[in-house]
């Protein structure tokens, strides 16, 4: 009899005990319940800035604390796509270069919310020891992708991928508009807007083998879309700037220009 009453004793006195503890789960700092947390925060869809603000700064406070969250965000499908997106920024911004090789991988995602991602965060970091990731993006499927692309490659100067730049020229997928929708393009017989972008980073790039081709292009109507562009490009790989007017004066200085080059 004094067994049963000693062992509901120690049942009573207990359940408070194991409820407190259970209670506790939500301030713990064991990393599997930071983990979970966060988790669970970045699972839902936030619908105004205050909220991702809020969870961008926590988990900023977190540091090294956050990263297996933020990975296993990124691995996963079941996150919403722009918290995807933030946590591969906070991967980044978190643990530095030393992310650089597992958010380089992202490039080749399925998603192209993940593949801007990736390379917006390599840009972010100064990645130029990235620069083969960054040429092969130049033909991702996403019009979106492609122009992130060619915008690491000129901020980060990278001249050697040059040419792959110069390339997109002839890629049938820059003649197409984007869809904001999803990135991709839709059918169009007119030059896209990345054409302008490839045609100025070739300029700023000093990719001297385009020169000739430029110099050629510029003086004929058909490329008249393009003409300021050209006219960058070309000052940048001439050395030479043409002078104040209308595009017919332009035009008459970059035709002497080239006639100076050939050789007789």
């Amino acid at each position: 009899m004094k067994k049963l009453i000693l062992l509901s004793l120690i049942i009573t006195f207990s359940l408070p005990t194991f409820s407190a503890i259970k209670g506790k789960d939500k301030y713990s700092t064991a990393p599997t319940a930071i983990k979970e947390r966060l988790l669970a925060r970045y699972e839902k869809d936030y619908k105004n800035k205050i909220d991702l603000k809020k969870l961008k700064a926590d988990t900023l406070a977190l540091n090294g604390k956050a990263v297996p969250a933020l990975i296993q965000v990124m691995k996963s499908n079941k996150y919403p796509d722009k918290n995807k997106w933030m946590a591969t920024f906070l991967l980044g911004r978190i643990m530095g270069k030393k992310s650089s090789s597992f958010i380089a991988k992202f490039s080749q995602h399925p998603s192209w919310i993940m593949r801007m991602a990736s390379l917006k965060t390599l840009l972010a970091l100064n990645e130029k020891g990235y620069g083969k990731v960054y040429a092969l993006a130049l033909k991702d499927k996403s019009y979106i992708v492609r122009v992130q692309a060619l915008e690491n490659l000129r901020q980060m100067n990278l001249k050697k991928y040059a040419p792959y730049v110069w390339q997109m020229l002839y890629d049938k997928k820059n003649y197409h508009i984007a869809n904001k929708k999803n990135g991709e393009a839709t059918p169009s017989k007119t030059r896209s807007h990345i054409i302008k972008k490839v045609v100025r980073t070739v300029g700023d790039l000093n990719f001297k083998k385009a020169q000739a081709s430029l110099l050629s292009m510029v003086q004929k109507k058909r490329y008249d879309d393009i003409f300021e562009e050209m006219d960058y490009a070309l000052s940048k790989l001439t050395n030479k700037k043409s002078p104040a007017g209308n595009k017919k004066v332009k035009k008459n200085f970059w035709k002497r220009v080239r006639m100076s080059k050939i050789t007789i």
